[in-house]
């Protein structure tokens, strides 16, 4: 053939611009694709076609071949009311979700935690009673990072949407507080989770792309189901690549009910701060991070303990009355792809979270612990949030299948440090001994035990919320059909550099797409959030940029959304300082300054190992050193090419001819790319010469203490961000 298919075509008929209506049975496979012999279970051929072993039918049906005639809403008690339990389609669509993968979690299944401490500040005392928010109770804690889509093997600096999962082990009990590093998620009700994270992960038949939201899938099922619009800005902007768990922020994402000692109820959003700021990557370091050390993150969490530079980040609420409607400023709390900006409702620190000890064992803790939204404590009860409420149901039942049996609370990273008396009994890896013949109550063979608290015992209560008369629908209520006006209202809360960040994620992502009729469907979403960002999309993908069909809506931009204009501790930070071994004028004074700050100094010379009689130890060679493992570069020196500086044995050495190791030129360079504070002196400036880059965040000087100064008043901001003008405002 002269001009062969492109491969990389989803299915064997492209699809259609708009959603299609009538029905029609399941596309035959590509022409690439045959599946296995049809044979009985005990071998026996059965003459029955290969396709039938696949879907059968033109409607949507239950296991047991009942049609469904709604697979969007989940069974309440009114359009606004709990999720009721006798849903028997959201049970059997969520339960057989939750057991899609053995044993690997089916989302966040790559993932990283850690130990630590949470101190209460005792400022959440008029708003909840629990005893582990009191001043100064310090309360153990385990939290454990992950992203979404990946498998176990994937990389770290994909970009995703990050877990931030913390157990609280209380004196009341383990309360889970699970949540994400975006405040909003793709779905509203939680009977759709299990349709948004088949859309994200690899296609079925190909099983790529890996860790990814740059394909057809994806974006056909978000461009086609706009309430997840919201959460696709936050996915595309930086906040979807972190520079590190320890400059991330995390979200409760559900508005939970707070209860005080007097039993009076406010709603509240949880938030976590980190003291370090919130930082993220740029794409092209995220990339080249992916295949240099794909434990990118998760050596960074675990070398930032070990160092002694412990992460911390406040815990805090945003606290609203709590109402009938359980609105805010007209913003519906119920709804999980909503957020209540900071300025209408200030974050009010109530404790702190510090990381200090790395896990002995990655399975046995990180991989066995088990998070479940239902882990509260007095003080703290759900709201009747559809997502919320199916993740009640979805986070106990996966651990049936991952962990294999009821009895993963015994589990040694899952136990409470508290007493359990709970009259569960056999199953699965049973670690107890129980004694007593009588597990039931009311009992007077074992003396009555286990009795019920009282209320001076402070049991947990759930709040006697009052549910409206109502008839059971698969509704949702009128509020959350406005898809677009806080999406507006995060592009208008961005700076120009991030807005640019922004249009070059949706382009790069929808460019990976396959099919124009994605793409062009995307186009139409984008349009009614911004007129600029979906014209500028438009131009890189060779499109024409649609009219809105909706009336943009008049936003406030929230300015704490916005990642860039503040200035941070440096804490952990690392700073590469180049060497020549020949010149090590003003290397140790700069070293002990970093240390003395709470940064890590990385020594790079030509070769490992102690350099010369210094009593200085170079902690990465010119071979093995890349750019993007370091927050600032110094440069001390100016080495000549290292006897390994040829293209056969490091493809970084690039052409051989230079005066400077062409693979330092090419560590500036890349340093000066990606918006990183770049400092020379003495011998160490005739390289920045060599490079060529200069102007703004490059310092320059006689002195090497003076220029270290002034590249830390350029790292508390991140980046330099002003060396790259935007060409949007």
């Amino acid at each position: 053939m002269v001009n062969p298919p492109i491969p990389g075509v989803p299915n064997s008929e492209p699809p259609s611009l708009a959603e299609p209506t009538d029905p029609r049975g399941p596309l035959p496979p590509k022409g690439d694709q045959d599946g296995p012999e049809t044979v009985s279970p005990t071998g026996a051929p059965t003459g029955a076609p290969k396709t039938s072993m696949g879907q059968q039918g033109e409607f949507l049906t239950t296991s047991a071949g009942a049609r469904i005639r709604d697979t969007d809403h989940s069974l309440k008690a009114g359009e606004r009311g709990p999720t009721l339990l006798q849903d028997h389609h959201l049970r059997e669509k969520v339960m057989h979700f939750d057991h899609e993968r053995i044993p690997e979690r089916v989302v966040h299944a790559r993932g990283y935690g850690a130990h630590g401490t949470f101190v209460g500040y005792g400022t959440a005392s008029n708003v909840c009673k629990s005893a582990f928010l009191a001043d100064g109770i310090e309360t153990p804690v385990f939290v454990r990072f992950s992203t979404v889509l990946g498998s176990r093997g994937s990389a770290d600096t994909v970009r995703d949407t990050r877990g931030f999962a913390t157990k609280f082990y209380t004196q009341e009990g383990n309360f889970d507080l699970v949540g994400n590093n975006i405040p909003v998620f793709f779905i509203q009700d939680g009977i759709k989770f299990p349709d948004v994270i088949h859309a994200g992960k690899p296609h079925p038949d190909r099983e790529i792309p890996q860790a990814q939201s740059a394909h057809d899938t994806f974006w056909d099922f978000v461009s086609t189901h706009t309430e997840a619009t919201h959460h696709v800005m936050w996915n595309m902007s930086d906040r979807g690549i972190p520079r590190s768990y320890r400059t991330m922020e995390g979200f409760g994402v559900h508005t939970f009910r707070l209860v005080n000692e007097a039993g009076e109820t406010v709603l509240a959003k949880f938030h976590w701060k980190p003291k370090l700021g919130v930082h993220s990557l740029v794409w092209e370091e995220a990339q080249m991070i992916n295949g240099f050390d794909p434990d990118f993150h998760r050596r960074d969490l675990a070398d930032a303990i070990e160092s002694g530079a412990h992460p911390q980040w406040e815990l805090g609420l945003q606290i609203f009355p709590d109402t009938p409607k359980q609105t805010f400023e007209g913003i519906d709390l119920l709804d999980p792809t909503k957020i209540v900006p900071e300025e209408l409702a200030p974050v009010q620190p109530v404790g702190l979270l510090t990381l200090n000890r790395n896990t002995m064992n990655f399975f046995a803790e990180t991989e066995q612990v088990a998070f479940h939204l239902g882990n509260l404590v007095p003080g703290i009860d759900v709201t009747d949030d559809p997502l919320f409420q199916a993740r009640l149901f979805s986070y106990l039942d996966t651990q049936l299948t991952r962990l294999a049996g009821p009895n993963f609370n015994q589990i040694p990273i899952n136990r409470p440090h508290v007493p359990v008396n709970d009259m569960f009994r056999d199953g699965y890896h049973q670690h107890a001994v129980h004694a007593g013949v009588a597990p039931y109550k009311p009992n007077t063979l074992d003396g009555g035990n286990p009795f019920e608290a009282g209320a001076e015992n402070r049991p947990f209560v759930e709040v006697a919320q009052p549910v409206a008369r109502s008839a059971k629908v698969r509704e949702a209520p009128a509020s959350y059909s406005d898809h677009f006006s806080q999406p507006r209202l995060f592009w208008l809360s961005m700076s120009p550099v991030e807005k640019e960040h922004l249009i070059r994620a949706f382009t790069f992502e929808l460019g990976k797409c396959y099919e124009q009729a994605v793409k062009e469907r995307q186009l139409q979403v984008l349009a009614n959030v911004d007129a600029t960002l979906c014209s500028e999309v438009a131009k890189g993908l060779g499109l024409p940029a649609p009219a809105p069909t909706v009336r943009p809506r008049k936003v406030t931009p929230s300015p704490a959304l916005s990642q860039v204009g503040q200035t941070w501790p440096t804490d952990g930070r690392l700073i590469g300082i180049v060497v020549d071994p020949a010149d090590l004028d003003g290397v140790r004074t700069v070293r002990e300054t970093i240390l003395a700050g709470g940064m890590v100094p990385l020594l790079i010379a030509p070769t490992g190992g102690p350099i010369g009689d210094s009593g200085l130890v170079a902690q990465r060679t010119l071979l093995t050193a890349r750019s993007i493992e370091f927050d600032a570069l110094l440069l001390a020196g100016s080495p000549p090419p290292g006897p390994d500086a040829v293209p056969a044995r490091d493809a970084k050495a690039g052409a051989p001819g230079t005066a400077v190791d062409p693979r330092v030129l090419l560590m500036i360079e890349e340093c000066y790319r990606h918006a990183k504070a770049i400092g020379a002196w003495g011998a160490g400036r005739a390289a920045l010469e060599a490079s060529g880059c200069t102007g703004l965040g490059v310092v320059t000087g006689d002195d090497a203490s003076k220029v270290f100064t002034e590249l830390m008043t350029l790292l508390g901001a991140h980046r330099v961000w002003d060396r790259f003008p935007a060409t949007v405002s």
